[in-house]
C-alpha cells in the first residue's frame, strides 16, 4: 500500500509574514518525515486551494488533509469535509487543538513575555459560530490553568463570546472593583496587568487585531515551534491507523 499524501492545509492569510511561519511548519513536517510528500492547500485567502488540490492528485495516491488549524469549526467540518468526501482514498484528519501540548506552548508565550502570576490572561482564539470549537479552546485554557495560578480566561476574535475586547473590558472592571472586602472570589490583584495570550498559530488578520483590544501585553503567535509539526504528523498518523482497522 502507498503512503498516503499529507494534505497541510492551512486557513490561509494575506500577512507574508504568516505565510512565511506556515510555509517553515510545512518544511519542518517533512523534515521529521523524509520521504513523506506534503502538499500545500488553502481554505481561504491564498492559493491553491484545498478542492483544487485534492482534484488534482494522482489518480492512484491516497492522501491525508491535515488541518493545520487549532479547533474544530466550519473549516473542519465543511470546507475540508465536502473537499475529500468526493473523492475515494482521501481522509480528514483531525485539527492540531486541543491538545495538553499546546497549552503548554502557551505558558512558554507567557513566560518569554514575562508575565508574573499577579497578570489576568486571556487566551485569545480566532473564533467560530460552532459551538465545538469554543469548547477546544476552553479546554485549552482550562489546561493553563493548571500550569499557571493566574486568572484565565478565554475570548474570541470573531463569531463567539466574548470578543477579546469585552474580555479585556470585564478584567480591568474586575480589577478596579476588587480592591477591599467585598473582592470578588478570582478578581485580578490590583496593580496586575492584563495580557492576551495569542492562540494562533502566525501573524496575520486576527493577531493584528489583538494589539487594538486595549490589554497591556500581547504575546507571540504559537509558531514557530517544533510542537506543531509533531502535532501534524500525529494527526496524520491517527487518521491513517483508524482507516487501515
Amino acid at each position: 500500500m502507498k503512503t498516503p499524501i499529507l494534505i497541510a492545509c492551512a486557513h490561509g492569510t494575506s500577512s507574508a509574514e504568516g505565510a512565511a511561519e506556515v510555509n517553515a511548519l510545512r518544511a519542518s513536517i517533512s523534515a521529521l518525515r523524509p520521504g513523506l510528500a506534503v502538499r500545500e492547500a488553502y481554505v481561504d485567502v491564498q492559493d491553491p486551494g484545498l478542492p483544487d488540490v485534492v482534484a488534482g492528485l494522482p489518480a492512484d495516491a491516497d492522501a491525508v488533509v491535515v488541518p493545520l488549524l487549532l479547533s474544530l469549526g466550519y473549516h473542519v467540518k465543511v470546507d475540508i469535509a465536502r473537499a475529500v468526501q468526493g473523492r475515494p482514498g482521501t481522509l480528514a484528519a483531525a485539527p492540531l487543538g486541543p491538545d495538553p501540548r499546546l497549552a503548554e506552548l502557551l505558558d512558554q508565550r507567557l513566560r518569554e513575555a514575562g508575565v508574573t502570576d499577579n497578570d489576568a490572561v486571556i487566551v485569545a482564539a480566532a473564533g467560530s459560530s460552532d459551538a465545538a470549537a469554543a469548547g477546544n479552546v476552553e479546554e485549552v485554557a482550562a489546561r493553563l490553568g493548571t500550569l499557571r495560578s493566574n486568572r484565565i480566561v478565554a475570548a474570541y476574535g470573531a463569531s463567539a463570546r466574548p470578543s477579546v475586547p469585552e474580555a479585556v473590558a470585564m478584567l480591568r472592571e474586575e480589577a478596579a472593583g476588587g480592591a477591599g472586602a467585598g473582592r470578588s472570589a478570582g478578581a485580578v490583584d490590583l496593580g496586575g496587568r492584563v495580557v492576551i495570550a495569542s492562540y494562533l498559530l502566525a501573524p496575520g488578520f486576527f493577531h493584528d487585531q489583538l494589539a487594538k483590544a486595549g490589554a497591556d501585553l500581547v504575546t507571540a503567535p504559537l509558531l514557530p515551534s517544533p510542537v506543531l509539526a509533531e502535532l501534524a504528523l500525529e494527526r496524520y498518523d491517527a487518521a491513517v491507523a483508524d482507516n487501515r482497522s
